[in-house]
């Protein structure tokens, strides 16, 4: 991928964006294609030195930083898996199957749309904006169309 993500040839390419206050300036870059993160996949990119996690959770695509603020492992690299809900003792079920990613050093889990501590919301790491971009064309069984 390229540093400065200015050119879109892709037609269909999910993008990174950092979330940044009002006014400041936007800086968009190239990820991956769509069809490179089928929905329960994830890809790690690396964005202006930094290495983010690309998720596709049901057809919706999120980021997040791959550094777990406890200890900095490679967050992204963890398991993804369910919340495990409970309303007393011998009663549990799982829920947001695929939407949580657990730390592979000790097992802390991240809400991957958010970035926050399933536990803990004050706790969180970094996520990112994305967008699927389509530049007004479309991909039919690997050729590009375009529509006058």
């Amino acid at each position: 991928m390229s540093a400065t993500g200015q050119q879109r040839s892709d037609p269909r390419t999910a993008s990174v964006e950092p979330r940044r206050p009002a006014g400041s300036s936007d800086k968009r870059f190239r990820a991956a294609r769509v069809s490179e993160i089928p929905p329960g996949a994830r890809k790690i990119v690396e964005v202006e030195g930094r290495s983010i996690g690309v998720y596709n959770i049901q057809g919706a695509f999120h980021a997040l930083r791959n550094v777990c603020p406890h200890q900095g492992a490679e967050l992204c690299k963890g398991l993804v898996t369910a919340a495990v809900v409970s309303s007393g003792p011998d009663d549990f079920r799982f829920e947001r199957e695929g939407e949580i990613v657990r730390c592979p050093w000790h097992q802390w889990e991240f809400d991957i749309k958010t970035g926050c501590m399933v536990v803990d919301g004050k706790v969180r790491t970094k996520s990112y904006e994305v967008t699927v971009e389509k530049f007004g064309v479309s991909v039919e069984e690997d050729y590009v169309m375009i529509h006058l």
